[in-house]
């Protein structure tokens, strides 16, 4: 068994210790936080976790393997290269770190040591994200075109990171995980109505090879909670609403056609193409859960990590254009 340990008992640290806890190929063994309410929560559910309010303590002791790093951004690439420097393979929740500055370092520092680093993008392991890949890959969907997201609520306004940088990476990460391509650039905007210098409305669209584009919405002002994301191809498009209870992928036999005449390249015909709507079957397992086996699975050399370092920096490089875009009131950055 693998041993685990946590850093960070907010929200999202339990989430990981109970997946940890469940899975037969895991050890949850230690536990860190330096609120000792949080450690208390953890102690009554999880009586054979071991608290503590030192992180050294989880990142020196020498029967962990694993540090799961689920604290603020800002802490994350100290903590992760700790653990690092300690001989330990990381989980780092997203987004991976602060710049990609920081990002390379890790990279950097992980093949050096011969390590893992594996990014929480939790969403590439549930049954639609993963569902949507394979319709992507088998060629269903044909040429893409565009991949529009919106991600917006009246939400958790953050104090260290603005609405792209906590609601983005999740999106971002899908995009990249379903299309397989490396965007070429981006530009972005947003406005800060609360005058903390953190912007709580934002677009970002980002720009690829081939025409294809991707768009995506974040707002914490929203007053409807929506999670949807739509993919257009040739052949078909996908609707991805994550706030339906079931079919929550829906594909569509929709789309166009463009028409030229023989003489005259001005002259075109659009034509519609409407066909039937099906709803395919989704794994209904917690994303966690399956992440936790892609890890074990990583770690034992039986499987290559589904969000590894590498994605993991590419997107906070491309939150890092779409920052610096904003600044510059929409100007389009490099990748």
């Amino acid at each position: 068994m693998i041993n685990v340990g946590v850093i960070g008992v907010g929200y999202w640290g339990p989430n990981m210790i109970r997946n940890f806890s469940a899975s037969r190929r895991t050890n949850m063994k230690i536990c860190c936080d330096i609120r000792e309410e949080r450690l208390n929560f953890v102690k009554a559910q999880y009586p054979a976790v071991e608290v503590t309010t030192e992180c050294n303590k989880v990142i020196k002791n020498p029967d962990i393997e694993l540090v799961a790093v689920c604290t603020p951004v800002y802490t994350h690439f100290q903590l992760a290269k700790a653990a690092l420097e300690a001989g330990k393979h990381v989980l780092i929740e997203k987004p991976m770190t602060a710049s990609s500055q920081e990002a390379d370092q890790l990279l950097e520092l992980a093949e050096k040591k011969n390590l893992k680093i594996f990014v929480d993008h939790t969403f590439l392991f549930t049954g639609a994200v993963r569902k949507i890949k394979e319709l992507i890959k088998s060629g269903e969907i044909g040429e893409l075109y565009y991949f529009d997201s919106v991600r917006v609520n009246l939400g958790l306004f953050q104090h260290d990171v603005n609405v792209l940088w906590d609601l983005a990476p999740h999106d971002i990460s899908i995009m990249h995980y379903v299309l397989e391509s490396i965007p070429t650039s981006v530009v972005a905007t947003g406005a800060d109505h609360t005058g903390s210098g953190l912007e709580n409305v934002a677009y970002l669209t980002v720009f690829f090879p081939n025409n294809m584009i991707a768009h995506f919405h974040t707002n914490w002002l929203s007053p409807v909670k929506v999670r949807e994301t739509l993919i257009a191809g040739s052949k078909k498009m996908i609707v991805w609403d994550d706030n339906q209870p079931s079919e929550k992928v829906r594909i569509y036999d929709k789309g166009i056609e463009v028409v030229k005449t023989a003489d005259d390249v001005y002259n075109m015909l659009i034509q519609y193409r409407t066909g039937d709507m099906y709803c395919p079957k989704i794994d209904g397992r917690e994303a966690i859960g399956v992440e936790v086996e892609n890890i074990a699975d990583c770690l034992e050399g039986k499987a290559a990590a589904v969000a590894d370092g590498k994605a993991g920096r590419l997107v906070v490089r491309i939150l890092e254009a779409a920052q610096e875009s904003i600044k510059n009131r929409g100007k389009e950055v490099m990748i």
